[in-house]
């Protein structure tokens, strides 16, 4: 059968090297192009459908597309692709991509809405892809909670017809503050910012191509770049943002160190990413942000793909718990995912370490107080934290799990696309560096503060060797506290469940959405039926009483 996998691979990957070419271009000339279309005109309003392309929209569509093409080969291995699920599965993933290609090249919020809408629906999709009972209430957290920043969308769309057009490219020095904290609150939802946070862990009980595209450069990255987009000098300096991007950092790299969940760890060191790109925007360093949004999704799409080898390999298993000796089983899986790991903690010389370091070191002469320099350098020191952590468990440990449960061939797609990944993601950082010019301004810092963040990458790591071998010094509350989320999960499990158990006595009940959706149809279908069938047979009683009431009521 022909692997239409592989003819979708070819074509994102030619697509992706003539785009980056475009986009270098448009970079070098400073060219924009605009694309208008007229769909209806009424009285003084006009609404037309545009396109934006230059250099940060076609260098973000290139990464975009060439992450999704390793993607793709990868999930030929990994899905199968002869089987109608995994066609399914194909043009699920089509559409996504489709949908963040809309909204990355639109100025105007009618047609932005169509991407961001597509991207909530389809993700929906994807998330419940296996249909379990967790993947179908994590889908509907997912699209739930997407929904709510399609609000402050559609009510900046609403408010924005009062200029006369939504191209917010050309208006945004005179929009009032009210739409860009709409917009703001919009992006905080789908980049998972400290309140809206619950979805993002939940959404891994999608199948983890999904994963490795979702949540590294297309829908968690959405938000961000909306806010790169809509940058204003009048209001997106502000330091109550910046806070909540540093609780986001803080929370996330925290929990992460008390996770167990192999891709759950991997999505909270995506969120404490997103928080470092919230707050550098705030920080007014949007390039710098959009610098390191395209790093970041290099060498964390690379860490989901090769924790999906991991899962594939050791049947199923998320546990990191159960991991051990890969290095022995999975050489090639292992040196990948150990080089994205360094990536992330922001090692020198690698991808991590260009795009962190600029934002450190900028975020120096902001002014900031010093809980927020110590909190910004305590993030940073988590992340190495839980990076050795993982390296830790899956390659340090002795193996845990069914004795040659990986004993098979590495030599597939999976490994080729990983491989690939790797290569790009080592020379990624300096590359883009290079091209776009980040390094010309003159940074002069003293010699102490410039060593600060090499000094709190060692310190993260050492600590993160400590913890290996430390006890349960805390209560074990301390402990469930932080590997439930700081409790932001419970609303939608724990006290709902709780809630539902009491009010409705349905013991076997597990959420909400199953209670409402799918647990519960025969039920409502039963009683509903009964009720009518109990109407029919007394249909002369029900009329008697009916008229007598009347009468009553008439007197």
């Amino acid at each position: 059968m022909f692997n239409l996998y592989m003819y979708w691979f070819i074509f994102m990957l030619l697509m992706s090297f003539i785009i980056f070419y475009f986009g270098m271009f448009m970079l070098l000339m400073e060219y924009t192009i605009f694309f208008e279309y007229k769909i209806m005109f009424i009285n003084s309003l006009t609404l037309y459908y545009v396109l934006i392309f230059d250099w940060k929209s076609m260098l973000f569509i290139s990464i975009v597309m060439f992450i999704s093409g390793m993607v793709l080969i990868y999930s030929s291995f990994y899905m199968g692709y002869n089987s109608y699920s995994s066609i399914r599965f194909l043009y699920l993933l089509l559409l996504f991509i489709l949908s963040m290609i809309l909204m990355i090249i639109s100025p105007n919020l009618i047609s932005i809405l169509l991407g961001w809408d597509g991207l909530g629906l389809v993700s929906y999709c994807l998330v419940m892809y296996y249909q379990s009972v967790n993947s179908n209430f994590s889908g509907m957290i997912t699209c739930l909670t997407n929904r709510l920043g399609d609000i402050g969308i559609l009510v900046s769309i609403s408010w924005m017809m009062s200029f006369g057009s939504w191209n917010f490219i050309f208006y945004n020095v005179y929009f009032d503050n009210c739409i860009f904290s709409l917009l703001i609150i919009s992006s905080f939802t789908k980049s998972a910012q400290v309140p809206f946070s619950s979805w993002l862990p939940a959404a891994m009980a999608a199948p983890t191509p999904v994963s490795s595209l979702v949540h590294s450069s297309t829908l968690v990255t959405a938000g961000v770049y909306l806010l790169i987009r809509f940058f204003s000098n009048s209001f997106i300096y502000n330091s109550f943002f910046v806070i909540i991007g540093t609780l986001t950092m803080i929370f996330s790299s925290f929990c992460a160190n008390f996770e167990f969940d192999l891709k759950k760890i991997i999505a909270f060191s995506t969120l404490s990413q997103l928080g470092l790109m919230m707050m550098s925007i705030f920080s007014n360093l949007v390039d710098f942000s959009l610098f390191h949004l395209l790093t970041h999704a290099m060498f964390k799409s690379l860490l989901f793909l090769c924790s999906g080898i991991f899962i594939f390999y050791y049947l199923d298993n998320q546990d990191i718990r159960y991991m051990g000796g890969c290095c022995k089983f999975l050489p090639i899986c292992t040196c990948c995912f150990n080089i994205s790991s360094m990536c992330l903690c922001g090692i020198p010389f690698l991808a991590g370490f260009y795009s962190k370091d600029l934002i450190i070191e900028n975020l120096i002469f902001n002014g900031f107080n010093l809980f927020m320099f110590i909190f910004y350098y305590m993030s940073l020191g988590l992340t190495c934290c839980y990076s050795l952590r993982l390296f830790y468990y899956s390659v340090l440990k002795c193996l845990n799990f069914i004795p040659l449960s990986c004993e098979k061939n590495e030599k597939n797609y999976m490994s080729y696309s990983i491989m690939i990944m790797t290569f790009i993601s080592v020379i990624f950082g300096c590359l883009m560096n290079w091209l776009i010019n980040l390094d010309f301004n003159w940074i002069y810092l003293p010699f102490v503060l410039k060593l600060m963040s090499l000094f709190i990458v060692i310190l993260g790591l050492w600590i993160g060797v400590e913890l290996m071998n430390l006890n349960y010094l805390f209560n074990m509350s301390y402990y469930y506290f932080n590997s439930n989320m700081w409790f932001i999960f419970g609303y939608s499990n724990y006290l709902i469940d709780l809630f539902l158990n009491y009010c409705f006595n349905y013991s076997n009940l597990l959420y909400w959405g199953e209670f409402y959706l799918t647990k519960n149809t025969y039920n409502y279908l039963s009683i509903s039926s009964s009720l009518l069938q109990t109407y029919l047979n007394n249909n002369i009683k029900v009329f008697l009483i009916s008229y007598l009431m009347l009468f009553l009521f008439m007197l």
